[in-house]
């Protein structure tokens, strides 16, 4: 026996079929772009730290200059922020200082320089990439400070040494207050990574590597996103 069904009947049920279809695509498509894109704008400035004939700390094996490093790991930061449409300003983004002509006092220009680029951005947040170095080469592990007398420099940076602590090789558990120039010249809030020891070198072979500088840009990334309260990790 076979059924017949009205034409009308087969009509209302694509209606219906496609009505949901056309709701629930709605839906997930916004709820996608919530997920994806801030409800604000957010503007980071990214501070690659030394630069020129300031090559800052230097690998014991390679030779590789802190300055080379800190500007690559700071470039993987600012890809992945743009991906979430969030502002980047660098402090430089190029292999030279930004102290103008080599000569007495050009670490200060230098800084000096950042500062004013800080305060032409009037950013949400200041982070400083740098790598470190000690006498010891059993020194390791990547180290987080902040902003002095700044709560919420101190939740940052604990968020992020969190992060680093979990998902980094030899990462450090504890981050601390840093009296760094580039985080007092402004009022803004901030924080100072020690992406690693170049010292040490087992962490020097991991530094050198475009994989590791990923990885370690995507753990700064994730602790910048949940700060602004994009994600929470």
């Amino acid at each position: 026996m076979f059924c017949v069904i009205k034409k009308s009947t087969i009509a209302k049920f694509l209606c219906i079929v496609l009505g949901l279809g056309l709701v629930f695509g709605i839906y997930f498509s916004n709820k996608a772009l919530v997920s994806a894109k801030p409800s604000q704008t957010f503007c980071v400035v990214l501070d690659a730290g030394h630069g020129g004939i300031d090559g800052g700390s230097q690998g014991k094996v390679t030779g590789v200059f802190e300055r080379d490093i800190n500007l690559s790991i700071s470039k993987k930061v600012e890809s992945l922020l743009k991906t979430l449409n969030i502002e980047v300003v660098q402090t430089r983004t190029t292999e030279d200082g930004l102290y103008g002509a080599f000569a007495s006092g050009f670490k200060m220009r230098d800084m000096k320089a950042r500062k004013a680029i800080i305060e032409e951005a009037n950013p949400d947040l200041v982070v400083s990439i740098h790598l470190n170095s000690f006498t010891s080469s059993t020194s390791k592990g990547a180290q987080v400070y902040y902003k002095p007398n700044s709560e919420i420099s101190k939740e940052l940076a604990e968020k992020m040494q969190n992060l680093f602590a979990k998902n980094l090789e030899n990462s450090r558990t504890e981050c601390f207050e840093g009296d760094f120039y580039i985080l007092t010249c402004t009022k803004k809030p901030g924080i100072l990574v020690e992406c690693g020891f170049l010292s040490n070198p087992e962490e020097e072979q991991l530094l050198i590597t475009d994989d590791y500088q990923q990885k370690v840009a995507y753990q700064i990334f994730c602790g910048i996103v949940s700060y602004f309260d994009l994600v929470d990790f």
